[in-house]
């Protein structure tokens, strides 16, 4: 099963000869709601990642990793644009801007890279390239402009032409797991992968390349091919955590099967697990194959290699399903930066967001960073806290801002005006709210006063905070025209 993990890492670690030219070349891998405590590094022992575990041990793990705007489409828009969410405009679940006045593809090809996304991009038009010179696409059956197919299940349709790819029956954001029904060559996380195997193989360009590899799982459906549902069937995985606070999450939200909360029995939570963390190791092993690649290649220690998530998945904790929390399981993601100029071996505590993803591979290929940039250099991290904030979703309540450094967490919950405070190193699961004890829930309340005041009194008034139980999906700052949210 994990034979090709145990052959990906065996170069020694100096420079390897190849490909060799003066800028790196540009790996970006990404998975879709991947919770940053789900893999061995960050000390799951239930979570099987020995790619990413080694990829952590090669270079710099973020312990503090976050997804600002913790749901798909804003997560993208800070990944194009290396802005927080008001910078890029984007405050919930709405449509990824048609353009923005910086995007990382184009600020990458501008200097002089071959530029490819592969997988899952969750933009609007589909076929939008936002400066890459080419997309292959898996958006998971979602069809948002007219006739449009994405190329994976367009190769399903020639391979499998009388094969149904969605023949688990398990919807997109369904809590349930099942093994993946068909066989595992058709399944779209070793699609991905092959694509991007084939191109790594097959590169013979004079440009350095920057590839984006964009998983669309552990994201539900949890459908991991049959021998990663087995290795998990039996194995001991964490059992939710609730907190004396989440106890009114407790009761359904739906009877149907993509609820936002609801506490489950505990078969249908093991299932839910099975199927989540055998699709993380299944990407796991699929990132695998990809650097192998870049080792055959002799390209892999000249190649600069980010892995991220778009954002987290609660997976039962507190009651909740899916994303879009403040809390750690749905904000926290794990990242990982191994290749030139990243020392082995290192874990930065300082909070890391998707935004510094941009400005990392800018400055890696020579460029300089635009002024509207607000994200750093993984590099030279320097940062005491991050913003967190999600627009209604779900239900009117579930509407929040939040700041954290790692250590501690102040959230706002925008509809009532109701505070939550963490501490996240003695409390890392969120279990104790701190808000009515702890002295520090003032001084973090003074820190989100400052955060939001240039926003206006919507926002601030009279130096305190504001309720807002109406929503605001786009901040002035969203490239016109701002379009109505995604259902």
């Amino acid at each position: 099963m994990i034979s090709v993990t145990r052959r990906v890492f065996c170069a020694a670690p100096a420079i390897l000869k190849g490909l060799s030219r003066s800028k790196p070349n540009l790996l970006l891998l990404m998975a879709d709601q991947h919770r940053g405590d789900c893999f061995g590094a960050d000390g799951n022992a239930a979570a099987h990642t020995p790619v990413l575990d080694r990829l952590a041990a090669d270079g710099i793990r973020f312990r503090h990793a976050y997804s600002s705007t913790p749901t798909c489409t804003p997560a993208r828009s800070a990944l194009l644009t290396g802005c927080s969410p008001w910078g890029h405009g984007m405050l919930g679940y709405g449509r990824v801007a048609d353009s923005y006045p910086v995007e990382l593809p184009a600020e990458i090809r501008k200097l002089g890279y071959q530029t490819l996304g592969i997988g899952k991009m969750h933009w609007s038009h589909q076929r939008n390239l936002h400066g890459f010179h080419r997309t292959i696409l898996d958006e998971s059956g979602r069809v948002e402009s007219p006739g449009f197919i994405s190329d994976y299940r367009a190769w399903f349709a020639t391979e499998a032409p009388n094969l149904n790819p969605d023949a688990t029956g398990v919807g997109f954001n369904d809590y349930t797991g099942v093994p993946f029904k068909l066989p595992e060559r058709l399944h779209p996380t070793r699609w991905t992968a092959d694509v991007a195997t084939r191109f790594i193989d097959g590169y013979a360009g004079a440009d350095p390349f920057f590839l984006k590899v964009s998983f669309a799982r552990p994201h539900s459906p949890y459908d991991p091919p049959q021998r990663w549902w087995d290795f998990f069937a039996n194995r001991e995985l964490p059992k939710p955590r609730v907190a004396p606070w989440a106890e009114k999450y407790a009761t359904r939200n739906s009877s149907r099967a993509d609820i936002w909360h609801g506490r489950l029995s505990d078969e249908e939570t093991r299932l839910a697990r099975t199927g989540y963390y055998g699709s993380v190791s299944f990407v796991d092993e699929q990132v695998g194959r990809i650097v192998e690649s870049l080792e055959k290649r002799k390209i892999l220690d000249e190649t600069l290699i980010v892995y991220i998530s778009d954002h987290g998945d609660m997976t039962g904790d507190h009651n909740l399903w899916r994303k879009s929390y403040a809390y750690e399981p749905s904000a926290r993601i794990p990242m990982i930066v191994r290749g030139p100029g990243a020392p082995r071996g290192k874990v930065e505590i300082a909070p890391a967001e998707i935004r510094d993803v941009l400005p990392t591979f800018v400055e890696a290929a020579g460029g300089a960073v635009p002024k509207v940039v607000e994200g750093q250099n993984l590099l030279r991290l320097k940062r005491d806290w991050i913003d967190l904030e999600h627009d209604i979703c779900y239900d009117a309540s579930n509407h929040w801002n939040a700041l954290t450094d790692g250590r501690s967490k102040y959230i706002f919950h925008a509809q009532t005006g109701r505070e939550q405070f963490f501490d996240l190193e003695k409390d890392p699961m969120e279990l104790n709210d701190l808000a009515g004890s702890s002295p520090e829930t003032t001084r973090w309340r003074a820190r989100m006063v400052a955060h939001l005041a240039a926003r206006g009194e919507q926002w601030i008034r009279g130096g305190e905070l504001v309720t807002r139980p109406q929503r605001q999906l786009y901040s002035p700052n969203y490239p016109k025209p701002q379009l109505p949210a995604l259902r």
